[in-house]
């Protein structure tokens, strides 16, 4: 009877529309975030965008970034990247989808859950090393500060403070300086498998590329993962420890493509495919 009562009061999983599902023929996908990845190198990044225009059909392009849709979409404008079929905004708070930018107001749901933005402003407010961001780097979903470690608590104890409060909260920290607090039920790990779960692509035929602490639990479980060379990749060393991930020795895009080549991705994708068929 008490199961029986909460069962009423849950809302059934929201499908996402038809038209918001254009892609379910995709064997796989590649994932990347923007900074320390895909731009730096514009040679290799032209080949990469050429490799994605190629393949198009059947390997879906997705963003994962820090930055927010507006952001994000002007560095693409910039460096003449095509438009992602997915993207994974805020530290992954936000999932947009081509042609429209549709906003995934499902996921939005499911990670305000427990979320009290106010509350973990008012608690990490007085502490040294700890400056909030301007206005344009904030979401309602993600609180961003600048973190100086010589003086601000650990990251550690930082986390301890929020769940000795009650908050349940995921806490990043990335590039040496910047800290990120956003709902328990986001990251863009979590958005990665929420995403495939929708366009139904194993996670084995995704490719995922990371360069820094943020992108970890996206390079985590049963993706395909690439370490670019950068000054950064150093957050994600411990990850040798876990499962294999390839650390590439090539910077920005090239690093992508050589992650491309190390997994041989592109016929792995193919084979697939020709199996569904």
């Amino acid at each position: 009877e008490v199961v029986q009562s909460i069962l009423n009061r849950t809302e059934s999983r929201q499908e996402l529309a038809i038209a918001r599902r254009p892609a379910l023929y995709h064997q796989g996908a590649i994932v990347s975030t923007i900074d320390q990845n895909l731009v730096g190198d514009p040679l290799a990044l032209q080949a990469l965008v050429d490799l994605l225009n190629q393949h198009r059909k059947e390997i879906a392009f997705c963003i994962a970034t820090g930055r927010r849709l507006d952001a994000a979409l002007k560095v693409l404008r910039e460096h003449n990247i095509p438009q992602p079929d997915v993207l994974m905004t805020s530290l992954g708070t936000e999932i947009y989808y081509a042609p429209q930018l549709t906003p995934d107001r499902a996921w939005s749901n499911h990670i305000n859950y427990l979320w009290n933005r106010q509350r973990v402003v008012d608690l990490l407010g007085d502490l040294p090393g700890l400056e909030l961001q301007p206005k344009l780097f904030q979401s309602t979903f993600k609180i961003s500060y600048f973190y100086d470690p010589a003086i601000a608590p650990s990251v550690e104890e930082l986390k301890r403070i929020l769940f000795k409060n009650d908050q349940t909260v995921n806490v990043m920290f990335s590039f040496g300086q910047y800290l990120d607090v956003v709902p328990i039920r986001a990251s863009k790990g979590y958005g990665l498998r929420w995403f495939a779960e929708q366009w139904e692509i194993p996670l084995n035929r995704i490719l995922t590329v990371g360069g820094s602490g943020a992108d970890e639990d996206m390079m985590l479980g049963n993706s395909l993962s690439v370490v670019v060379k950068n000054r950064h990749r150093e957050e994600l060393s411990d990850l040798n420890n876990i499962q294999p991930i390839y650390f590439s020795e090539k910077e920005f895009a090239a690093g992508i493509l050589d992650g491309l080549a190390h997994y041989n991705f592109l016929e792995l994708c193919r084979a697939t495919g020709q199996n569904h068929d």
